[in-house]
């Protein structure tokens, strides 16, 4: 049986596809899968990974005929996965070799759905390390009590899918899909989902994924329509919290985040295209009237004052006709 499988959507990463591949081979083992899902790239990355099939140990290889962005190539890679664990990798990140062994002992003491992990992040020479917002480690706990406090960053608000360790059962329960079609903050309903409904999880202090910033070709880097998504995803992530049996206690910090993403993507509004930032005013003002008015009155009372303000001039804005999410 397998053991672990590795779930590595790539697109356009010629680049860094070698290096996420080199360290990939760091960390074989005869019952570890490394399912290696092609977005349909347009550069040398089919090749590439062409190659790593015949030569990685454990490779599997599945191309995309239609780009679908990151949330549908993770899909693939769940609906193709046979191990017992699954994890996740971006084709332009890297791993420590050893690591997934070294990930693979905590959740297999402990027994539960899912663990979460520190991470090193890399932008050009440097290198920064980042903690999961959860000050217990190796201790089992209940993920629903993990969300909260609304005014502080919780687990839901490190959302990094690779940043962890998972067990099948959560692919059994329809949990660990993510939300088909989203080209960004894709990860962020799907960890509110994990947090809302998975039975038990853990965090440890464990490094050994170097998330790659500042890539030229991630979506993160550019502003085109597709970042408009986390309108869609942080809808989403109101609206099943809105169905949830403590709707009233965790509603708060769902509506709070999605208006400090708001507030974050118009502070930095000159990196998009000219319609792209108009069309993000208008679905921003849409959305902050689709929120939960009094939650959303709380939720703005309790933040800075610049931020708070930009957003209730944003709330004010005369709703523009045929604007949807």
């Amino acid at each position: 049986m397998v053991k672990l499988s590795v779930i590595v959507p790539f697109y356009n990463v010629q680049q860094y596809a070698p290096d996420t591949l080199k360290s990939l081979r760091a960390n074989a083992r005869a019952d570890f899968e490394f399912i290696l899902v092609d977005d349909c790239s347009r550069d040398e990355t089919p090749d590439i990974l062409a190659r790593a099939e015949r030569e990685l140990p454990g490779a599997v290889y599945v191309r995309h005929e239609k780009n679908g962005g990151l949330a549908t190539a993770r899909n693939t890679g769940i609906d193709a996965a046979r191990g017992e664990y699954l994890t996740f990798l971006d084709g332009d990140d890297w791993l420590a070799p050893g690591y997934y062994e070294q990930l693979l002992a905590p959740i297999e003491d402990l027994g539960c759905d899912f663990v979460r992990t520190d991470h090193v992040q890399c932008t050009a020479r440097a290198r920064t390390i980042h903690r999961v917002p959860q000050g217990r480690r190796g201790v089992v706990m209940n993920p629903r009590d993990a969300i909260l406090p609304a005014d502080r960053s919780t687990s839901v608000d490190y959302a990094y899918a690779w940043a962890g360790i998972y067990h099948r059962r959560l692919v059994d329960r329809g949990l660990l899909h993510f939300t088909h079609g989203l080209r960004t903050a894709e990860d962020r309903p799907w960890i509110w989902k994990l947090h809302r409904e998975a039975e038990s999880f853990a965090t440890v202090g464990l490094l050994g994924v170097f998330y790659r910033r500042g890539v030229a070709s991630s979506l993160t880097q550019i502003g085109d329509v597709r970042q408009l998504d986390f309108i869609r995803a942080f809808d989403q992530v109101v609206a099943e919290t809105a169905e949830d049996r403590d709707a009233e206690k965790l509603l708060p910090k769902a509506v709070r985040t999605y208006c400090a993403i708001i507030s974050h993507h118009l502070g930095s509004i000159e990196r998009f295209e000219p319609a792209v930032a108009r069309k993000l005013k208008s679905m921003s003002a849409v959305a902050l009237r689709r929120m939960p008015q009094d939650v959303l009155d709380d939720a703005l009372d309790s933040m800075d004052i610049q931020r708070a303000t930009r957003l209730r001039r944003l709330r004010r804005r005369p709703a523009a006709t045929g604007v949807a999410a």
